[in-house]
């Protein structure tokens, strides 16, 4: 199974209220609970705060998170949009009841339930200022206590403030396009590393927040299904057309359909190798484009990226 807590704080009793967490957690909820076609993703628990009736309080969230860790699910996570707060005991996740900042849920019991919970993948995601102290010791604060299993990705360093831009979290907004599809594979699969990778080059080197990632994992493990840009048959066929590392594929004007003499068959092939091309797997060699390769009977072959995925395929992992 496969579990998620959202919580989108907006109403504070006794701190700045804020105005677009509710609407960034909702947009995590609805593009987690299901994949792009369709199917179940996460059994989703959504706590939005965004007025008196609605508030978050300390008791609640705690509960709430104890809930998510304390079973033997395929992946439990945590996403949280809010204020944060940070002092030498550590960490807090602000909720709608706090007074102080420090009176709120503590990251080090976030990261108790985490790193003592039974679920095999374990994901904490943290939209709130000074986020990046999530997996510090307040004794040792350059280093990280992670168990096995455990994935940690926030907005912000320890010392930054997590910024918003058109009503949205700049961090969140980025995470719900990598989820959706902007940090997919080529075989449809969106990880924490990716979503990571996303968010931080789409950033850039010079912007005032910068992601954290903090993870103790032997492999990642999905988030989202969506759909990849060639089928898996067509990339099965990597070791068809490229049956040894470093394969010269020969082309000739038969492939091109625009030639005046194509071969229906070899067209066919053009149009997969074409796809390749398309997402980085081929190159043509000696010409600049497909086209020309094929006209003047050159040859493609696969990129260091395209060698990675014809050994997946050769070893049965796609």
């Amino acid at each position: 199974m496969r579990k998620a807590l959202i919580v989108g704080i907006d109403h504070y009793a006794r701190l700045n209220h804020l105005f677009g967490c509710v609407n960034d957690a909702y947009a995590v909820k609805n593009v987690l609970e299901r994949n792009s076609d369709g199917t179940v993703n996460f059994g989703v628990k959504f706590l939005a705060g965004s007025d008196p009736l609605s508030a978050v309080s300390r008791t609640c969230l705690r509960e709430s998170v104890r809930e998510l860790f304390v079973d033997e699910n395929e992946i439990a996570l945590f996403y949280f949009a809010g204020h944060g707060h940070i002092e030498v005991t550590g960490g807090y996740l602000c909720t709608s009841d706090c007074e102080t900042g420090d009176d709120g849920l503590s990251l080090g019991d976030v990261l108790t339930f985490a790193n003592t919970s039974k679920a095999k993948n374990k994901i904490i995601v943290l939209d709130s200022c000074h986020s990046g102290v999530a997996g510090a010791n307040p004794l040792t604060p350059h280093s990280s206590e992670l168990t096995e299993g455990l994935t940690i990705l926030t907005a912000s360093t320890a010392a930054q403030y997590a910024t918003e831009e058109n009503g949205s979290g700049v961090f969140t907004t980025l995470f719900v396009d990598a989820l959706n599809g902007a940090a997919g594979n080529l075989i449809g699969e969106v990880t924490p590393g990716s979503v990571y990778a996303h968010i931080d080059q789409s950033l850039g080197p010079w912007e005032q927040q910068r992601p954290v990632f903090k993870t103790n994992v032997k492999s990642f493990v999905s988030l989202r299904k969506v759909q990849p840009p060639i089928t898996i048959t067509e990339l099965q066929r990597l070791i068809v057309f490229f049956p040894t590392p470093g394969f010269d594929f020969p082309l000739n004007p038969s492939f091109e359909p625009k030639s005046p003499s194509p071969d229906k068959t070899n067209t066919e092939i053009f149009s997969v190798l074409q796809k390749y091309n398309h997402v980085n797997l081929v190159v043509p060699v000696g010409a600049d484009h497909m086209y020309f390769a094929a006209m003047e009977s050159k040859s493609c072959k696969l990129t260091v990226l395209g060698e990675h995925y014809r050994r997946l395929v050769e070893r049965g992992c796609i």
